[in-house]
This record gives C-alpha cells, structure tokens and sequence, in this order.
C-alpha cells in the first residue's frame, strides 16, 4: 500500500486546494492518468498519479487546503490485497475531512450524531449537506472555481516574488549575450511555410526552442537542477517556455523531450500547451519537469533579455527581436542583417562563463543550418 500525495509543482508553490477527484475508491489506475484537479496561486493543474494502483480511500474532499507533501489518497500496488478492516473501537476518533468539519461548524451540525458515507465511515462533504437537509439549515452553494480575480492576480504575484527573491538570494547568476545571425532561418523558414497551410506553419520560435535543446545535449551542465549543495543533471531535455497570462503573471510549463521531437510535432504541442495554458489546463507534469526555461520577448519589441534562473534550474535562456542591425562581414563590409540577440543567465555554482559561451556558440551554429533542426 501506498499514499498518493500533493507534489511540488514549482519553487513557488507551497499548498494547493483540491478542487475534484476524477477517480473513486476501488478503480485502478495506470502511471500519468489524472487523477485529481488542484488550485495553485496560478492555475488549475490536473494532478497524474506515478505508479500503477488501486484506488482504496481519498482521504481529502474537493474544498481542502492542503500543504505540499500531504497525502491525498492511499492505494495498493497492483497484486496487492487490502487487508480486512479493524473492527472498531468504542472510542474511535469519528474521520472527517477538513473541509466537511468547517462546513458543519458553519451550520451548526453535531458531527458525532452523523454517520459517514466514506471509506472506513469518513464523514463527508455529501453526508453534512445531506444532514442540513434533513435538519431544515440553509445548505452553503458548494463554491465553484471562478474566473480570475484581484485575490488570483495578487496570489500569482506573490508566488512569482517569492520564487524570484530566492533565485536572486541563492544563486550567484552570470550572464552572456551572443548575437546570431538570422538570415539563413528567416529565408528557409518562409519557404518552409509556403507549402504549408496556414494552420500548420512554423514560428521562429519554435527553432529556437529545437537549438536551445540540441545544444543543451552538447553542454548538459545546463540541464538539470542544484539540489542538496549539488548539481543533478537531468535525464532528458524538458525545456520550461515562459508564458504571460493574460489576468497577469507568467508561467513557465515544460515542452517534453524537444531534442528528440522534428518541428511540425513540436510546433503543434507549443501551440497546444500555450492555449492550456491560458485556459488553466495544464497537467502536473507540465508544471514540475523542466529543467531550463526560455523566454522570448521578441513579439515585444526588446533587443534583449536578461532573465532570473527559476529555482532549482540552473539556467536560462532568452531570445530578443529578430531586427535588421548594422553587421560587418567576413570581408569588412557593413551592411544590415537580421540578428537576434540570444542571453543565457547560468548558476555560477555549476558552470562558468567559458562554458557558456561555448553554448551559445553552440546555438548560434545551430541557426545557420535551419534545415537541420
């Protein structure tokens, strides 16, 4: 037997409140199905289950608070037998849940009279309501999630400072700028979406995104996490893309596994995870594996931008506009060719700007063969 519990979604992410469970007491379950939705200070994430089981007891209700780390359900592995109930004790402490407690506190219910619908005779939620109506008291609406307030927008800012200030107190950040030559992409990337339907073409971006993770396979000092005073690589590449919200704030999902992906596929889960995103639909894997995280401001205008490492990664990627600026050539000609200005921020801890800048190299080379991503 074993507890499913709440998992860290982000360094900024301390409790969550549980808003439904998509399972029940006795279904089986299978590794990544979803299993429960959970509020956080910046969305609603649907939360997966990491290993095979069967469902035995949910020992939260829809409405709790709860702290990172809190068991939520409890399960048996798969050949697993539950073992016969205790039989119980005259003076057995009555279960309820948190949330089903301040409810009948709110309508004055004695709790010990009730009796309990849930696994082991657990009082719930159903059963309290079902108690006011007997009892002839104004039953509370079941709150439904909402769209996003003043409360949210201060909660995400809140939850973004934190994270921040703790990247800038614990991380000795470096930073370098390269700029790349963009030319080479722009041509082959209008020819590339001149076959395409309009639905399907490629963005910028989305090169990017491809170079950073095949660079990031040449240096993978960069990919991973500084955890327990050490640096743990990570096991794939599962690159963070920052996202502005449209109630405010920003948030950074992973794109899974970019490297091994071509660019039509991953134009389509960019696409897809950026529209989850600002719908609030977003899965707990999406929220806790990203390893390095990119940024681009392009589509605002800035020539360049100088990030914060999200804890615990150990760098950032940034893009800028792609714009004309002045470039002399192999022959000392000036002219004007369209360039981006690409930044990395990295933990000092882990790296040092030598490596760096042989990653950014990296990614510059990577940008002139377009054909090749």
């Amino acid at each position: 037997m074993f507890e499913f519990k709440l998992p860290s979604l982000g360094a900024d992410m301390d409790e969550g409140t549980l808003l439904q469970w998509k399972v029940k007491p006795g279904e089986v379950v299978h590794k990544g199905q979803v299993v429960a939705v959970v509020d956080t200070s910046k969305a609603a994430i649907d939360i997966e289950i990491w290993q095979d089981g069967t469902v035995r007891e949910l020992l939260a209700e829809p409405g709790d608070k709860l702290p990172v780390g809190a068991a939520l359900a409890t399960l048996m592995a798969p050949g697993e037998t539950a073992p016969p109930a205790a039989p119980p004790a005259a003076t057995r402490r009555q279960r309820i849940s948190p949330a089903a407690r301040q409810k009948a506190q709110a309508l004055k219910l004695d709790i010990s009279t009730l009796s309990g619908s849930g696994a082991d005779g657990a009082v719930t939620l159903a059963d309290i309501e079902r108690a006011a109506a007997s009892a002839g008291a104004p039953t509370p609406a079941t709150p439904q999630p909402t769209a996003p307030t003043a409360d949210r927008q201060l909660e995400t800012r809140r939850a973004i400072a934190a994270a921040m200030s703790r990247s800038n107190r614990e991380i000795p950040h470096y930073y370098l700028l390269e700029t790349v030559p963009m030319a080479r992409a722009q041509q082959w990337l209008e020819q590339e979406n001149a076959a395409r339907p309009i639905t399907e073409r490629l963005l910028m971006a989305v090169l990017q995104l491809k170079a950073v993770a095949l660079a990031l396979k040449k240096y993978p000092e960069f990919n991973g996490v500084y955890q327990d005073g050490q640096f743990k690589p990570a096991a794939a590449i599962h690159l963070g893309v920052a996202i502005s919200l449209r109630q405010g704030g920003l948030i950074a999902p992973a794109l899974h596994d970019v490297a091994a992906k071509p660019l039509a596929p991953l134009m389509q889960e960019l696409a897809d995870l950026v529209r989850r995103c600002r719908a609030g639909s977003l899965r707990s894997s999406e929220m806790s594996d990203a390893c390095v995280t990119v940024t681009n401001l392009g589509d605002r205008g800035v020539e360049a931008v100088m990030g914060v490492i999200y804890p615990p990664q150990v760098a950032l990627v940034g893009f800028g506009s792609v714009a004309r600026r002045p470039w002399v050539d192999a022959e000392g000609r000036l002219g004007a060719l369209p360039t981006v200005i690409a930044s990395l921020a990295a933990d000092h801890r882990v790296s040092d700007g030598h490596r760096g800048a042989l990653f950014l190299a990296e990614l510059r080379e990577l940008l002139q063969e377009p054909e090749a991503l």
